[in-house]
């Protein structure tokens, strides 16, 4: 039962890495494939830190440095909690007049750069939010829509571990259709991001089919003992980052690992599935 509680009170964001996903699609010819499969991501889900479900837009940069000190010095960064990541409303509205996303000037003036070399600096990765539609879904700063090249070499740039791409306020087309633009985007910019990408229609058909990232959603700077106990046990955290007997990447094994050990764990299935489930947005 107490593991059960974590199981459900860890925030596992509904989304799933290009290398399991688009790697074993029609998407991509058999170059870019092989590329998404041997760049080294994914190979187990990644494990971290998400701003969006206690903060929203209250996000800053004091905030972001602080939790990476506290990723450190709680002893939840050993465990594998390695991204501290920034959801939406980072950036302005209007984009610069050389069409570069801008970092929000009263939040974050140091700029993403300076902050991504600070969270490095601590052993930790970072991860940012953007959107394949025209803005992202608070409404508060623009999409990566007909920008992905551009976005991508900009998150690039500034040295980005990580990309929430979420799926609001978009053309009418098929995410299937958009994502991959923005995957051959990051691809041809040469970093090494993961690629996390959000579809909230088919959340039951992903937690079958690959394993989620582990994010911390909490104030990890302002935790109790109790919740710190149940984000750092490494039981739980064992079930998610187990990697399949041949060893292939998480989500690309049929034996659904960690879904089978859930439902040992918690006999009624759709009390996890809402435990798992993440609010969608227009």
């Amino acid at each position: 039962m107490e593991l059960c509680r974590a199981l459900l009170t860890m925030l596992l964001l509904l989304c799933f890495s290009v290398s399991s996903y688009a790697a074993s699609s029609g998407l991509f010819n058999n170059m870019e494939r092989r590329s998404m499969l041997s760049n080294g991501l994914a190979i187990t889900p990644p494990m971290g830190w998400n701003s969006w479900n206690h903060f929203n837009c209250s996000v800053d940069e004091k905030m972001i440095r602080q939790t990476a000190d506290a990723l450190v010095s709680t002893g939840l960064a050993k465990l594998g909690y390695h991204y501290v990541n920034i959801d939406d409303c980072w950036a302005e509205l209007a984009r610069d007049d050389k069409g570069n996303l801008v970092a929000k000037n009263s939040t974050f003036p140091s700029g993403i750069k300076t902050l991504a070399d600070y969270v490095h600096s601590k052993g930790l990765k970072i991860g940012i939010y953007s959107d394949a539609g025209y803005f992202t879904c608070s409404q508060t700063m623009p999409g990566s829509l007909g920008h992905e090249e551009q976005d991508a070499k900009t998150f690039t740039s500034w040295g980005i571990d990580y990309l929430k791409y979420d799926n609001c306020f978009t053309d009418g087309s098929k995410p299937i259709v958009r994502y991959p633009v923005m995957t051959r985007a990051l691809m041809k910019a040469g970093g090494s991001i993961f690629f996390s990408v959000c579809e909230c229609i088919i959340f039951d058909v992903l937690l079958l089919t690959s394993k989620a990232p582990l994010l911390i959603g909490c104030d990890v700077r302002n935790m109790t003992k109790e919740t710190l106990e149940i984000i750092g046990n490494k039981e739980v955290i064992a079930i998610n980052q187990a990697r399949d007997p041949e060893g292939t990447i998480s989500g690309e094994s049929d034996s659904y690992l960690e879904v089978s050990c859930m439902q040992n764990v918690c006999a009624d299935t759709s009390v996890l599935i809402c435990g798992i489930n993440f609010p969608c947005f227009p």
